[in-house]
């Protein structure tokens, strides 16, 4: 009895761990985003994709392709669609805003996943999810400041709608999840959208720098490592355990932007952000189980192992 509870310790551990090292890796990638301000969004995304779908076709592989058989084509491609807007709507943020800002509007899904719920499959939202959302809510218009200004430079409304289409994939993600192998679940995610964005980009075609082409790669191989990460975390432990720790990134980015972009915020700022934090992790906490994930619209893996039960 000592050693499992041991073991279910020593698999916490790891699996908080792991996810705060992927939540970094996340950071350093919109980092990287918003420092390639010379290229087109559509460029960074159609990367971001292609590089983690060669990433993530060898295990596909390895398994055969029978393991591609779907009878739930049109919810990947719903999927990927809204997980595509999504990105490429922080990515058109992160270019006028602060990072934090833009990292921590477009990982407000958690406050916006209980009324997905409440619209796709008609569950009731809990007074206690409630509480978190108004919680959440006031943070938001303290990031915002609601005013002319918000709509002269609507960046912030942006990021804002990236966390909207954020939720609606990652609950279209875990419905997925209730037939469909997290390989197959990878494997259209990350192929539809390089498929679909490779003639836009083709037609918006402009031949990055040198520097340009070296920051594209970065956020596609630190995309997928934050992928990678996150797959090992739920193998380790349940979406329950370690959703919360999501919210690492809005640490992460606050402290990369400060360093790197010189983004200082202000109390008012803070406050907001401490908000939205607050309100995000009681939503995940108390909400319907099609709301624990991670930000990115992804969902939660167990490509290599068993899955943790919450």
């Amino acid at each position: 009895m000592g050693n499992d509870r041991q073991k279910s310790q020593g698999d916490l551990e790891s699996g908080i761990a792991l996810i705060t090292a992927a939540f970094f890796c996340a950071s350093v990638m919109s980092a990287f985003s918003k420092e390639a301000t010379g290229v087109s969004p559509l460029l960074l995304l159609f990367l971001q994709y292609g590089i983690s779908f060669l990433v993530f076709v060898p295990p596909v592989l390895k398994q055969g392709p029978g393991l591609l058989k779907t009878s739930h084509l049109r919810l990947h491609a719903f999927r990927s669609i809204a997980g595509s807007i999504c990105q490429l709507l922080f990515f058109i943020a992160v270019k006028s805003i602060s990072l934090l800002d833009a990292v921590l509007l477009s990982n407000a899904a958690p406050l916006f996943i209980p009324l997905v719920v409440l619209i796709w499959f008609r569950k009731t939202v809990q007074p206690l999810v409630w509480l978190s959302l108004f919680i959440g809510l006031v943070g938001i218009c303290l990031i915002i400041k609601p005013g002319p200004e918000m709509f002269r430079n609507p960046a912030s409304l942006i990021a804002l709608a990236a966390a909207v289409f954020s939720a609606i994939a990652l609950v279209a993600t875990n419905k997925l999840s209730e037939t469909e192998p997290p390989t197959r679940i990878l494997f259209y995610n990350f192929g539809i959208s390089t498929v679909l964005l490779a003639p836009v980009c083709a037609f918006a075609w402009k031949p990055p720098t040198a520097q340009e082409w070296m920051l594209l790669v970065a956020v596609g191989l630190s995309y997928a490592l934050t992928q990678y990460l996150i797959i090992l975390a739920y193998r380790h432990a349940s979406a329950a355990q370690i959703s919360p720790f999501n919210y690492t990134v809005v640490i992460f980015s606050g402290i990369l932007g400060w360093i790197f972009f010189g983004n200082v915020p202000d109390f008012i700022s803070l406050l907001g952000t401490l908000l939205i934090c607050a309100g995000g992790i009681l939503s995940i906490r108390a909400g319907h189980p099609e709301g624990r994930g991670h930000a990115f619209g992804s969902g939660h893996w167990h490509l290599f192992g068993k899955p943790k039960t919450s």
